[in-house]
């Protein structure tokens, strides 16, 4: 899987992404703004990054702090074309959701919601569709057994596919669903497809689980070498029938398989067109990432003024040369994996999808 062995087409689609991207960390436009809306959850996710459950040590964050730190942002960024995404824990335990969404509608930037499906009942769906609401991605991993299992609710499952249901039957607002595949729902992919597709979804992403928050605790989340190279045969085969739009998540460099299981080559995009605002106000790149890759704070900087004068460490990645980066002859294109997946405090790499795939049989 080393770079010299890539397809000539791949790399040069690789070569043009890495002037782009380039370009890219030099302009740093804004496109996509997630809000940790909150650390409450009504489920307890053995997966869960942030261990997010029913009462947090952190409250919500007010909505006119979020709003505020927003509308900072007014000149440097054009709003019909930065996302805000409303994230958790589960940002549908806030009963104020349809007010944050109608202060995002008058301020005209389009806004999503990222949820587990528990409280998308159609009344809900109705309210927040009023409020302006865009876009949804639901969690559905696997059959009812293995979602069950990893969601820790007998009732989650029910309800998440309730969630799906509804929303393929609704116009005006686009939706995926996310699976997290593990050794559990591994060998459900091909009937969870079909359950999909009866469903009416069109837009399907897996993703797999790295160790982080409770996920280091279960050994059973990480697919083994040759159960993740099967798992990129599906994707790509599901991709060439064409029935429907199935990806893999935006998580690593994948080789041979680049251009072939996701809609674009890989691009880590954090903090260079994705910031996010955490529950206690930590200024990040996206949600999983804390500790010292946090820029700063919206209660004691301006949002702008960091969007605009920090994330260095997202912006030249030559300092994830180190460790088994530094021989990598794949850096060139991958530039140190996704940010998610280096330590928090001391910057090493902590899991390779490359170095995975490599060692299947």
């Amino acid at each position: 899987m080393s770079a010299a062995r890539l397809p000539f087409r791949t790399k040069l689609a690789l070569e043009l992404l890495r002037r782009y991207r380039k370009n890219a960390s030099r302009l740093h436009p804004l496109r996509y703004i997630l809000w940790e809306c909150t650390l409450r959850c009504n489920l307890q996710c053995l997966h869960c990054g942030s261990e997010c459950r029913s009462e947090a040590g952190v409250g919500d964050m007010p909505a006119e702090d979020f709003l505020k730190a927003l509308d900072e942002l007014k000149g440097l960024v054009d709003p019909h074309k930065t996302m805000i995404v409303l994230t958790g824990g589960e940002a549908l335990v806030r009963k104020d959701v349809e007010l944050i969404g109608r202060e995002l509608y008058r301020r005209e930037f389009p806004w999503g919601v990222a949820t587990n499906g528990m409280l998308l009942d159609e009344r809900r769906l109705q309210s927040l569709l009023l409020a302006g609401l865009r876009s949804v991605t639901v969690s559905l991993d696997g059959l009812e057994a293995s979602h069950s299992w990893l969601r820790g609710s007998a009732k989650s499952y029910r309800l998440a596919l309730r969630a799906v249901e509804l929303l393929a039957k609704t116009p005006g607002v686009r939706f995926d669903v996310v699976t997290c595949v593990h050794r559990k729902n591994f060998d459900e992919l091909a009937p969870l497809k079909e359950l999909l597709r009866q469903a009416g979804v069109k837009e399907w992403r897996i993703f797999t689980i790295f160790p982080i928050g409770r996920a280091k605790m279960q050994e059973d989340l990480q697919l083994e070498p040759q159960s993740f190279k099967a798992l990129l045969d599906f994707i790509r085969q599901t991709r060439r029938e064409g029935k429907i739009a199935l990806s893999y998540g935006c998580e690593g460099f994948l080789g041979r398989y680049e251009g072939e299981v996701r809609g674009s080559l890989f691009y880590c995009r954090a903090g260079v067109s994705i910031a996010s605002i955490l529950a206690d106000g930590s200024i990040s790149a996206c949600p999983n990432l804390r500790a010292n890759f946090i820029q700063g704070n919206i209660y004691r900087d301006s949002f702008a003024d960091v969007w605009q004068h920090r994330y260095q460490v997202f912006r030249d990645r030559s300092w994830t040369k180190t460790g088994a980066c530094a021989s990598c002859k794949s850096y060139r294109y991958c530039e140190g994996s996704g940010m998610h997946l280096r330590n928090e405090q001391t910057g090493e790499l902590m899991f390779c999808h490359l170095k995975r795939l490599e060692s299947a049989p």
